[in-house]
C-alpha cells in the first residue's frame, strides 16, 4: 500500500527502520508494546508480522497469550509497560503515575525510545486497519523482505 506514494514509503521506512534495528530499547519490549499494540487495535496482520520477531527476543508461548488478555499478568516492569502502552492506545493522555512508575526501570533515553515505539506503532496499526490490509493466508509468499513485513 505504501509504495502508492514512494514519497511517504521512503520516511516511513527510515522511522520504523530506526525504531526496529537502533534504538538502545530492549528488543523485548518493544516486541512486546508491537504485539499489544496488535491486539488493542484489533490489527490481525500486525501480529501475525511480528510474532516471529517477538518469539527471537525472548516471549515465550505464555508471554503471548498474556498479551492478549484484559489485564495481562506480567513482571512489574513488563506490567508498567503494558499499562502506558495501553494508556498511549486507549485514552492517548497518560497520568503522570504511570509514566513515573517506568522511571525505576528505563533511562530517559530509553522512555523517549518506548514512547516512540508505542506512538509509530499506533500508526501502523491504525494504518493497516484503515485500509483493510488482510493477513496473508498461510503458505503464502510474499516478495516483501521480512524485515519490510509490517509496512
Amino acid at each position: 500500500m505504501l509504495l502508492h506514494s514512494p514519497q511517504l514509503a521512503d520516511g516511513w521506512n527510515s522511522l520504523l527502520g530506526a525504531i526496529r534495528g537502533r534504538l538502545r530499547l530492549p528488543p523485548d519490549i518493544r516486541e512486546l508494546v508491537i504485539l499489544r499494540i496488535a491486539v488493542l487495535n484489533r490489527a490481525g496482520y500486525e501480529w501475525t508480522a511480528h510474532e516471529p520477531e517477538a518469539r527471537a527476543a525472548g516471549l515465550s508461548d505464555a508471554d503471548l497469550a498474556e498479551l492478549r488478555r484484559e489485564r495481562p499478568d506480567f513482571d512489574e516492569r513488563r506490567r508498567r509497560v503494558i499499562a502506558y502502552t495501553d494508556a498511549m492506545t486507549r485514552d492517548v493522555h497518560v497520568c503522570e503515575g504511570t509514566f513515573d512508575a517506568l522511571r525505576a526501570h528505563f533511562t530517559d533515553v530509553e522512555l523517549v525510545e518506548l514512547t516512540a515505539t508505542v506512538a509509530a506503532y499506533n500508526m501502523v496499526s491504525r494504518f493497516l486497519v484503515a485500509l483493510d490490509v488482510q493477513e496473508p493466508p498461510l503458505g503464502a509468499t510474499t516478495a516483501v523482505p521480512p524485515e519490510e513485513v509490517d509496512q
